[in-house]
């Protein structure tokens, strides 16, 4: 354990060189006061030295705001969330303040402006420590007054916040429980307790920009104790040590999927980990699938992986096979139920497996660090590790009963709501399989673009495309004007104001549809309109569909009498083409001072009105299906 204390002391010194293994050691270490020390430590260094090669970490401004003393717990978080690519910057809140930082529209927690504000909270919020547990009607009356106070208070603040609260659910000690003596009344506290939870859970459905994690829940199958009594006592610390870990944990993946950063696509091995046994020394008929040990085994495990794919995540095999077996198990063997179609890609071959790996990405044009890689292999494993340190590897080693947790439980793909374009991924991307095959055999662009025959559907946002149009704002990095993202309520709110548009853009070409692409955010003003912000996915670059949408929004614009479009641009490093975008329209630079945002303007003149849209695309809008002419 000192090993892990003088890497990360190494990287104070001056020259020193990256250590991107050392967030993982340290996210997995046993010795949590280890952990503790190393996290303090990593405040002082760059984030770059211990990220991993050929990614940059995404800045976060992190409140924790609760309601006992959370010292302790930052350190794990800026471990947690910088082994998830996450380069935060926290704000800390005295212990019992809560209440009150989140109410006072002027607190020190207002004025920091997080982006996530966590409230790690005890059951004490709720069931004071004078209360009676065994005066069941007081506790209930007690608890549902509490949790009304606690519901205003995160309410009021999520309103203010152009962040996002993230509040949890909370086990009920059992030193608590045990002073109850009757079985009856021990049942009565516990369904109301349960009630209190359910409530909290609640905030995630009914009150904006707030989400909610299950802690109660994760603390089932953890072998740790929630409180050490001792430090409890003494210093007011409501979670052990490795209940802080736990849910440091648990917050990093949440900042994952807020920054648009959880992972696409799920690359599997075959041999042992779709299935039990080697395909080609045992033969099609004898690999183990089926109801009995080992083969219920893999097919649990494929069965979990059908749930991940009817969500949005993307699967694809990276395996050393005989390319014939795994084509006839995958379309044949009556106990497999992933099939064929179920994968955007199969590489089976005899090449190094990174290799695949980098085909697959490059076929998809996705980024490495989109992938996971599980494979039962070590030496795989290691090599794709080394080769590809941007690929998330995920070793199924040991007795397949495990594989299926071991997959599981770093929930990279976990994302903050699941949408329609989600659910039909899959077949998007296997429609732009086939789109770049066919895409190969044409060399004049004009010409393959006509034939292509795009359509652009955009449409106003509504319930049904808010959800998409928050996810893509947080999703998309390359062409994203301001390299941010609007927030759900900020989005709910324009896209019912009369002063401002939010719209959606689909995209469906010979091959199928593309789903929805794309997303502008407009403020209305009387001489122009300001284009907040706009995203379009990398899938279709190159089409000019961006161009397209534009069209439509000058049309709208120049019939309410606007005479300029304003575009608002923030250069993140990454979003080069959108800037890239602006110019090709003609947008121009603004001769003002930046906005406190850091945020630049780029001027469209609308007087003589631009003719953007190319001849290739046809264009509908929600009030329209005729193509604008």
């Amino acid at each position: 354990m000192d090993d892990l204390l003088d890497r990360v002391r190494r990287l104070i010194e001056p020259g020193a060189e990256p250590d991107p293994a050392l967030l993982a050691a340290l996210a997995h270490t046993p010795d949590i006061g280890t952990a503790r020390e190393a996290g303090r430590l990593l405040a002082r260094i760059d984030s770059a030295l211990v990220c991993r090669p050929g990614t940059t970490p995404h800045p976060l401004r992190v409140a924790v705001t609760g309601s006992f003393t959370a010292d302790n717990l930052v350190p794990l978080l800026r471990i947690s969330l910088l082994a998830a690519g996450i380069d935060p910057e926290f704000h800390l809140t005295p212990p019992d303040q809560l209440l009150m930082q989140l109410s006072d529209p002027d607190s020190a927690l207002a004025r920091f402006a997080p982006d996530l504000t966590v409230c790690p909270i005890h059951e004490e919020l709720f069931l004071p420590r004078d209360a009676d547990p065994a005066d069941l009607d007081t506790v209930r009356d007690l608890l549902t007054q509490r949790l009304d106070l606690f519901a205003t208070a995160v309410s009021a603040f999520a309103t203010r916040t152009a962040g996002t609260v993230l509040v949890h659910t909370v086990p009920l000690p059992q030193i608590r429980w045990r002073t109850v003596n009757a079985y009856r009344s021990r049942a009565r506290l516990g369904r109301a307790w349960r009630e209190l939870n359910s409530g909290l859970l609640e905030f995630a459905e009914r009150i904006d920009n707030v989400d909610a994690v299950d802690l109660e829940l994760l603390l089932t199958d953890a072998a740790v104790a929630l409180r050490d009594d001792r430090l409890y006592r003494f210093g007011s610390m409501a979670w052990s040590p490795a209940v802080e870990q736990l849910y440091a944990g648990q917050v990093a993946g949440y900042a994952r999927a807020l920054t648009g950063r959880a992972k696409k696509c799920l690359v599997l091995d075959l041999d042992n980990t779709l299935w039990g046994g080697v395909l080609g020394d045992d033969g099609p008929e004898n690999i183990e699938l089926g109801s009995l040990y080992p083969g219920n085994a893999y097919t649990e495990l494929q069965r979990a992986v059908l749930a991940l794919r009817d969500q949005g995540v993307l699967l694809a095999v990276a395996s050393k096979n005989d390319p014939a077996l795994v084509a006839q198990v995958l379309a044949e063997h009556p106990e497999m139920l992933v099939h064929t179609d179920d994968f955007v890609a199969v590489k089976a071959n005899w090449e190094p497996k990174d290799g695949s790996l980098a085909a697959i990405a490059a076929e998809l044009n996705l980024g490495l660090d989109s992938l996971v890689f599980a494979d039962d292999s070590a030496f795989e494993c290691e090599l794709v590790g080394r080769a590809l340190p941007q690929v998330t590897v995920v070793p199924l080693a040991g007795d397949p009963a495990g594989h299926l947790g071991a997959l599981l439980s770093g929930d990279h793909f976990a994302v903050l709501t699941t949408t329609d374009t989600d659910r039909q991924r899959t077949d998007l991307y296997r429609a732009r399989v086939r789109r770049q095959e066919w895409t190969s055999s044409r060399s004049a662009l004009d010409g393959y673009l006509t034939d292509l025959g795009i359509e652009v559907t955009v449409r106003r946002a509504d319930e049904y495309l808010l959800p998409r149009i928050v996810q893509l704002g947080g999703r998309t990095n390359q062409f994203n004007l301001t390299g941010r993202a609007h927030t759900a309520q900020q989005t709910r709110r324009m896209a019912g104001s009369a002063e401002h548009a939010v719209l959606g853009f689909e995209v469906s070409d010979r091959f199928g549809r593309e789903g929805m692409v794309g997303a502008v955010w407009i403020a209305k003003h009387t001489d122009h309109w300001l284009i907040e912000n706009a995203v379009m996915s990398c899938r279709v670059f190159a089409r000019g569909i961006e161009f397209a949408v534009l069209q439509t929004v000058i049309d709208e614009a120049v019939a309410t009498g606007v005479v300029r479009l304003e575009a608002a641009f923030r250069s993140s490093g990454r979003n080069g083409p959108a800037e890239k975008f602006l110019a090709d329209a003609g947008f121009v630079a603004a001769d003002r001072a930046p906005d406190s945002d850091g945020s630049t303007r780029r001027i469209l003149p609308l007087d003589p009105r631009p003719a953007l849209s190319p001849a290739w695309i046809s264009v509908h809008t929600d009030e329209s299906t005729k193509p604008h002419v």
